[in-house]
């Protein structure tokens, strides 16, 4: 989506490898063999590590992912190449080819990242060897990797936005930017909301890294459901500073315009912590439904290695839904209207705007939608039945009480965040009006992030305890 009016093309030729046409079979052969070598030796190196006990080591843990990555990287290019010169078709689709430098920015910047988290691991112990085992600890590990992911995501959508910017199919003339018409309020109201909002932003920030801050310092926090709820508490103050900043600023300057790329990667990041949201909120589901059924084996079944993995599931196929979602919209061209109805870059409100065939943009919604809305949503009421029949089989007062003690916030949390999901987007609206998706919106971007401090802070025993030590040793270093 670029201004201005320009021809371009719709697909890209690879012309492979300068080799002269009877020696491909050979070169076919060989890179096959290479790739096949390399995928099959990385995840032998992965299934080694994963059965034997003796590697589970901070080295072997970033080597894993290292092997991990080396077969993402080899695959991104690797196996097209094999096609074209099986098939001698070397076009790629526009969509292929911004997908193919997207994965292979991300990789090469991860292969990057595991390497100096691998360094760093070889400093510690040649260096430091008696204190190796208390610096190399398995959150800092977990937390070197997913710091690592992360950097790599950014950096390589940063690269793909700005390549779609020059590399859009077909004649257009698009807009450079977007107005946000904000919120449906008369605007003698609009200083008092945005002191409200302002409020609300500030209370969700300080709230949500409170609890991070109380299950880093209390050793009895150290549990998968709490390691679970501080990554939520983590994805609720990101998605709620991906929309309210900019509102907040638009309220006080009246500057409603919003460049393109900043709104497609507002709308990346919103689908993003969107999606990573529902997520998180499947595996504290699980992990509940564990310790409920299964109480006995809960130590076996939710161990650290499990509860990394669902994060970092999580933390994936949430870019990867984003991701999708954003390279479909960065082709589509915005001829005249640039006014969106809604105080964010709403990614349906965008689709309204556009002036080409969203047809692919739409199943990409409803099949996408399923995988990260209704399967999770189906997986937390799997798991919660299974709960209510574990404690109906023998039911009594005190088992009716832990089971509402360990699952209460979790499910309040889950009725408020798909309710308001559900309300929006699968009931369908009385009028025409876009007042309605604004203020559900506004529900669960905005007051859902607020809410969940407040829902495990009160209704958690250990979270109660955890703030009154804190508090206590505040008062005690002040005096």
């Amino acid at each position: 989506m670029r201004p201005g009016n320009q021809s371009s093309v719709s697909e890209f030729l690879l012309l492979g490898f300068p080799v002269p046409p009877e020696q491909q079979g050979m070169f076919f052969a060989l890179f096959l063999g290479m790739y096949l070598t390399t995928v099959l030796g990385n995840l032998l190196i992965i299934l080694l590590i994963r059965l034997d006990s003796r590697l589970h080591t901070p080295m072997y843990f970033f080597l894993s992912h290292l092997a991990f990555t080396d077969v993402s990287f080899s695959s991104v290019t690797v196996p097209k190449m094999l096609m074209d010169i099986q098939t001698k078709y070397k076009s790629i689709p526009y969509v292929g080819c911004i997908s193919q430098v997207y994965f292979f920015i991300f990789f090469t910047d991860l292969d990057s990242f595991l390497i100096t988290s691998m360094a760093y691991d070889r400093y510690v112990a040649i260096c430091y060897p008696l204190h190796y085992t208390s610096i190399m600890r398995e959150e800092l590990c977990a937390l070197l990797v997913a710091v690592s992911w992360v950097l790599s995501c950014a950096n390589s959508l940063c690269h793909t936005l700005l390549l779609t910017r020059h590399m859009r199919p077909g004649n257009q003339s698009s807009v450079s930017e977007f107005l946000l018409l904000r919120l449906p309020v008369p605007p003698e109201q609009q200083g008092m909301l945005f002191a409200l909002f302002l409020g609300m932003y500030l209370t969700t920030v300080l709230g949500n890294l409170l609890i991070i801050l109380l299950i880093r310092l209390d050793s009895h926090l150290h549990t998968p459901m709490y390691f679970f709820l501080s990554h939520l508490a983590l994805t609720d103050v990101s998605f709620a500073s991906v929309t309210v900043p900019k509102m907040l600023m638009s309220m006080q300057t009246q500057d409603q315009s919003m460049p393109y790329a900043e709104c497609i990667t507002q709308t990346y990041f919103f689908i993003f912590f969107t999606d990573l949201d529902n997520f998180l909120l499947t595996s504290m589901a699980y992990d509940r439904y564990v310790a409920i059924c299964h109480p006995l084996h809960y130590s076996t079944i939710m161990r650290e290695g499990l509860c990394i993995f669902l994060v970092a599931g999580s933390w994936t196929l949430s870019c990867a839904s984003a991701l999708s979602h954003t390279l479909l919209l960065a082709q589509l061209s915005f001829c005249a209207d640039n006014t969106i109805l809604h105080f964010f870059c709403d990614l349906g409100a965008l689709l309204k705007l556009s002036c080409s065939d969203t047809s692919l943009n739409e199943l990409v919604i409803f099949t996408v939608g399923v995988a990260v809305i209704a399967i999770p949503l189906i997986c937390i009421l799997i798991s919660y039945g299974h709960i209510g029949a574990t404690i109906l089989r023998v039911p009594s007062t005190k088992r009716i009480c832990k089971a509402l003690s360990t699952c209460g916030s979790h499910l309040s949390v889950v009725s408020l965040y798909y309710g308001t999901i559900i309300g929006l987007y699968f009931l369908p609206s009385s009028g025409t009006s876009s007042d309605k998706d604004i203020i559900a919106s506004m529900m669960y971007t905005v007051v859902t992030p607020l809410l969940n401090p407040f829902i495990y802070s009160l209704r958690n025993r250990d979270m109660k305890d955890a703030l009154e030590k804190l508090f206590s040793r505040a008062t005690v270093l002040s005096q």
